[in-house]
């Protein structure tokens, strides 16, 4: 039996961050945090653990929010103290922070090891120098090979956060990050559509019509290759697009770009939808779909958009949808009168990271 992962959050909101990227507003997401302690810290812990069967679960405790290691290094090591208590105590298993590739350094890590730090994530963002001076990061491509190679070779677990659509960006800088990445080895990554968060500098670039963000379709189309193209490596994606949390409401801080609650899902449904149009766009008939149960949200996600869209491009095909749970997750089964053909969505996604899109 697989075991369950829990992810215990401890949000450090922009504690340290030396810039102001032009997508962050780090007025909004400090004042709506609370200042975090070790007290608090251990707080939200013990608060977690009650709710956790830890025989069969994973654990880890996650920093959020800030760039943990250009903190105060008292306050780091205040916060990692309380991490490492539970680790050594056995109540948990990995202890997770995110940080900037230009605060990353052997000493840094070293300070990290010693307080059993396992994974460590950079804010990757773009690998494309145009599009990071133009977003005010504050640091350049370079940077992030350097720190992924000094992560790597001391023993963490090296996450990628990656966002599309920056200032400068296109389809193909975007592409060409994401190989960049790929060639630096990740063990995790996560696909983040740029968003236009208000009173920061990208929503004045919005307002001058300096910036102009992704569409929702847009983001879609290149996040389908994106997440294709690790998947064609076996990275494990964590996240695709934005969480909606307390820092960031939905309803007011976002003033553009591609957002949708349940964006992930929107990009598996029009992958598996471009599976059936594929192969079906040749043939005439009647056929019925046997998906895993598991699946069936995503064929029919956004109130069967997708769905919707392959059925009319489709029009000498008449479909009919069965849930069978004998048909594995990750599998679509079309069955006509003459055939039964297995269709793997894995698989597709192999094809999808070759395909130009632009």
């Amino acid at each position: 039996m697989s075991k369950n992962h829990y992810i215990i959050p401890v949000f450090v909101p922009h504690l340290g961050c030396p810039h102001n990227c032009v997508f962050c507003n780090q007025n909004i997401i400090a004042s709506k945090e609370e200042q975090v302690t070790a007290e608090s810290s251990r707080k939200i812990i013990e608060e977690y653990l009650k709710t956790i069967n830890k025989s069969n679960s994973t654990i880890e405790v996650s920093f959020f929010g800030g760039t943990f290691t250009a903190i105060d290094i008292y306050k780091q090591k205040e916060l990692l103290a309380v991490a490492k208590e539970y680790k050594d105590k056995g109540y948990i298993d990995y202890i997770r922070l995110s940080t900037r590739p230009d605060y990353i350094n052997k000493d840094i890590l070293a300070h990290l090891k010693s307080f059993s730090v396992d994974i460590i994530e950079l804010g990757v963002q773009s690998l494309d120098d145009e599009v990071l001076m133009r977003s005010g990061r504050g640091h350049t491509r370079n940077d992030v090979y350097l720190a992924s190679k000094l992560i790597k070779d001391t023993g963490f677990v090296l996450g990628h956060q990656i966002m599309l659509g920056l200032p400068g960006d296109t389809f193909e800088k975007d592409i060409k990050t994401v190989m960049e990445s790929i060639s630096m080895d990740p063990d995790i990554c996560r696909i983040y559509p740029a968003l236009v968060i208000k009173d920061t500098p990208m929503e004045i670039m919005y307002r001058k019509e300096l910036y102009k963000p992704y569409t929702l379709d847009e983001a879609v189309e290149i996040t389908k290759k994106i997440y294709s193209l690790y998947h064609s490596k076996n990275i494990p994606i964590i996240r695709v697009g934005l969480q909606p949390t307390d820092s960031i409401n939905v309803n007011g801080d976002i003033i553009s770009g591609p957002f949708h609650p349940a964006f992930r899902e929107l990009v598996e449904s029009s992958i598996i939808n471009d599976l059936l149009y594929d192969y079906l766009k040749d043939k005439k008939g009647q056929y019925t779909i046997l998906i895993n149960s598991k699946d069936i949200s995503k064929l029919y996600s956004d109130k069967k958009r997708y769905f919707l869209e392959t059925k009319n491009k489709l029009k000498d095909i008449f479909l009919h949808i069965k849930i069978e749970n004998d048909t594995p997750k990750g599998v679509i089964k079309l069955i006509s009168q003459d055939d039964c053909i297995i269709l793997s969505i894995y698989e597709y996604m192999l094809t999808i990271a070759h395909r130009r899109i632009f």
